[in-house]
């Protein structure tokens, strides 16, 4: 469990990177690694979504 942890955590790092270079300069690094709209790119944003449900189910585990 420790190493789903440590490996979700850093899926959310990645993403919220991606999403501060979407904000600020409008550019999507998954989206140029991968090119938009490619499996990769979707497996990339399927896993960090599936990395916040598992760390927002963490939390709330650990908040009881």
């Amino acid at each position: 469990m420790k190493a789903l942890n440590g490996i979700t955590l850093a899926l959310l790092i990645v993403g919220g990177l991606n999403w501060g270079l979407v904000g600020v300069f409008n550019f999507d690094l998954v989206a140029s690694i991968f090119w938009a709209g490619s499996t990769l790119s979707r497996i990339v944003y399927t896993l960090v979504g599936l990395s916040a449900v598992l760390q927002a189910i963490a939390l709330a585990a650990d908040r009881r």
